[in-house]
């Protein structure tokens, strides 16, 4: 059937009888814009917000914390007693006042103690024929490169051959000395990840529940990483149940946090745990660069942050046996309390009905897709 290009005149009749003829006008169709309309753009901005908090995050992070390591109140020593030594040390000391500080111990035997037990970084020793520079791979590797290429040159400049002694090395299947660190970040990745799935799947159970079924999550989570780092790997040297135990109180901090953030954030929950457990956390551990090496921010979070406390007392453990981490093991305890508050708090803003929380929030299949991609 062909459709006419035109209305067919309507009759119509007028007072008198007489038919009269009216053409029925034709619609105008409007021209379509090929520039979207402003409902588009918004919601384009508002999907676009969290990626892009996520890439400027990440790069303000990682670039701040490593695209420049400079030591500062990095701590050596030189071997010998007497005004030559002193003498040295003070020079040292003058011609980098800032970054490092420079002390003396009697003989070398001291100097390789205070290196294994991580009070020094590393120390120069040298003799009429013979220089050393003793350092440990297993407390940083960089810091140890740091530490030969600051006495290199010294050594270079009095003629004489070097040895490096590494006192403490890393172990045989972790040639860079970072498995310790990339654990870390497997075991920060599962738990944030399942801090959203926690939350979504506990939204109608009451806290205690929740606050259990996080302290299982957090022992297979870290379960799975000590397995795949010790047995698999053979990252891990031994005490692999302390680390264990260690790691499940890590993630649990980090899952109750989570868990306590989303009836307040919402989909903002995953660049907010983003934030604390990747970029601020990763580069304040310690796993790249010491925090003699980092700038002020990265070296000051590095004090009290849970990656730095977890990587410091698994180091101690791995490498360090005998060495003290109940000071490790406090802040983690204190950042799994924090999380169990949050949970409380929240819950209890919930009860009341109060607006800033609910407890029954749903995750979105958006908040899950930013997870993966975090």
């Amino acid at each position: 059937m062909y459709l006419p290009l035109f209305s067919l005149p309507q009759q119509k009749r007028d007072s008198t009888g007489m038919s009269t003829h009216r053409i029925a006008p034709m619609p105008v169709q409007q021209r379509r814009s090929i520039w979207p309309p402003a409902s588009f753009w918004k919601a384009l901005g508002s999907h676009l917000l969290i990626p892009l908090f996520l890439a400027a995050g990440m790069a303000l992070a990682y670039l701040g914390a490593f695209h420049q390591p400079e030591p500062h109140d990095l701590p050596v020593a030189i071997v010998g007693t007497g005004p030559a030594a002193d003498v040295f040390a003070q020079t040292l000391n003058d011609k980098a006042a800032k970054e490092l500080d420079v002390t003396t111990v009697a003989d070398a035997s001291t100097a390789r103690a205070k290196v294994k037990s991580q009070e020094l970084a590393a120390a120069y020793e040298t003799d009429a024929t013979h220089a050393t520079i003793i350092v440990s791979t297993a407390s940083s590797a960089t810091t140890a490169e740091a530490a030969t290429k600051l006495f290199l040159p010294i050594a270079y400049q009095q003629h004489l051959p070097v040895t490096i002694d590494d006192v403490r090395p890393a172990a045989v299947k972790d040639g860079t000395g970072q498995g310790l660190f990339f654990l870390l970040v497997a075991l920060s990745v599962g738990s944030y990840a399942s801090a959203i799935a926690v939350a979504a799947v506990t939204a109608k159970l009451g806290m205690g529940w929740r606050i259990g079924i996080a302290a299982g999550v957090a022992l297979v989570v870290a379960g799975i990483g000590v397995v795949v780092a010790g047995p698999v790997y053979g990252v891990l040297s031994g005490n692999e149940w302390s680390i264990w135990l260690l790691g499940a109180l890590y993630v649990f901090g980090i899952v109750t946090i989570g868990i306590g953030l989303h009836p307040v954030l919402g989909k903002w929950t995953t660049p907010a745990l983003t934030m604390l457990f990747v970029m601020l956390n990763f580069t304040s551990s310690g796993g790249i660069f010491a925090a003699s090496l980092s700038p002020a921010l990265f070296a000051g979070l590095n004090t009290f942050w849970n990656g730095a406390a977890w990587l410091d007392a698994a180091r101690a453990l791995t490498y360090f046996p005998g060495q003290a981490f109940g000071f490790d093991g406090l802040r983690l305890a204190l950042w799994a309390t924090a999380g169990i508050a949050l949970i409380g708090v929240t819950h209890l803003l919930s009860a009341r009905k109060r607006r800033l929380a609910d407890e029954q929030r749903l995750v979105t299949a958006a908040e899950e897709e930013s997870v993966i991609a975090a």
